[in-house]
């Protein structure tokens, strides 16, 4: 027996309309190419692997979980559990975004396997990547102090994940997707199949779901971003869980309030989404008029914007424009020589930051659109 989906209140149905009213506009905000789509996109994808490692303690900074995802290094000293945590998640995740696009697709042990092997390929053996743990899991509550959940019975764990994995593919199918993937997550984390990941690969199955949607970009509908990157947000998503769990696997308790919470959670992050949005289309916007002012080329403003919104690295800036090596070195000594970029590191570490005019309109930008509070989506306005 899983966690059943529960029945919907009005003020649930409300808010998860707001929830595919920000959505739609997403999806026709991205009808329209942007030059800043792909360094947008790019950020979403690096901000959900941070959060959703930074959960189980796997700390990096958004500098390097952007370089990761662009396929660059991390800093020399990330120590190696954190680099094969975040590398390992990162691949998960984009398979993840390709799965959202697959004409041939099934939910079964072998998906799930696959995508908790990526993540934990190159964990300590015991680990057993990919494979369902055969002992007894809980999760700590502290040194010295009693477990805050004890997962089912290992001999219970195939049977378990059988009706999860038809319950994904056949059962409550009209229920909303936000709500379909935020009980997949309940029941995933709940069941514990693993002995260690559990919680990012609930996290993970709760964006599969919504990726294979196919209505937006999985990086556009995630909420492992806000779950994670926050620390008063990631105390509520444990709390949500134990109120719902209360201890122990006990499926027949009401998931409503576990609803509530992802919605909320969706709904704030969505919010963050379109002022992303709204904030990448006027910094650009300015960018240009910046290049326009030095009479640089139009492509250099995708250096600056990425400067501007954290740092830039050369290789990367290449690829994007389709430069050679040298029209890339040119163009980032120019944009040094006029004091907008500033270099940073050396050799394989070398990039750019932001100089003083950059970081002056980033600032208002930022202030700009952030402006007002996020809107609490179950306090009625």
């Amino acid at each position: 027996m899983l966690f059943t989906t529960p029945s919907l209140t009005s003020d649930d149905r409300r808010v998860i309309e707001e929830i595919e009213a920000l959505r739609t506009e997403f999806r026709h905000r991205l009808a329209q190419p942007r030059r800043w789509e792909g360094q947008l996109r790019r950020s979403l994808t690096a901000a959900a692997v941070r959060g959703s490692t930074h959960i189980e303690g796997y700390t990096i900074s958004a500098e390097d979980a952007e370089s990761l995802v662009a396929g660059g290094d991390l800093s020399p000293d990330t120590d190696e559990a954190t680099r094969d945590a975040v590398t390992g998640y990162r691949d998960a995740l984009t398979y993840i975004q390709r799965a959202s696009g697959f004409r041939i697709f099934s939910w079964d042990h072998t998906l799930l396997s696959a995508l908790h092997f990526m993540m934990a390929r190159t964990a300590d053996e015991e680990i057993h990547p990919g494979e369902y743990r055969t002992s007894g899991v809980w999760v700590s509550g502290g040194p010295n102090r009693s477990p805050v959940y004890t997962a089912p019975d290992p001999e219970h764990v195939p049977a378990l994940m059988d009706e999860l994995l038809h319950w994904l593919a056949e059962e409550d199918v009209d229920a909303p997707a936000l709500v379909r993937a935020s009980m997949a997550h309940l029941n995933l984390v709940s069941i514990h199949p693993w002995r260690d990941g559990n919680g990012r690969m609930s996290r993970a199955v709760h964006t599969l779901v919504l990726a294979r949607e196919g209505i937006l970009a999985p990086e556009f509908s995630s909420i492992e971003e806000w779950l994670g990157t926050d620390d008063f947000n990631t105390r509520e998503y444990y709390a949500a869980l134990r109120t719902v769990q209360a201890g122990s696997w006990q499926p027949k308790r009401d998931a409503a309030s576990w609803i509530r919470f992802c919605l909320t959670a969706h709904h704030l992050q969505a919010q963050e989404v379109q002022r992303r949005f709204e904030a990448a289309s006027r910094l650009w916007f300015r960018l240009e008029r910046l290049a326009e002012q030095h009479r640089l080329d139009e492509r250099t403003v995708s250096a600056l914007y990425a400067a501007a919104q954290g740092y830039l690295r050369r290789t990367t800036y290449q690829a994007e424009e389709a430069l050679t090596r040298d029209q890339a070195l040119a163009d980032l000594r120019t944009l040094r020589r006029l004091d907008l970029i500033e270099s940073v590191g050396h050799a394989r570490t070398q990039r750019y930051i932001a100089a003083s005019v950059l970081r002056k309109i980033r600032a208002e930008v930022h202030a700009e659109v952030h402006a007002d509070l996020y809107r609490e989506p179950y306090q009625q306005r």
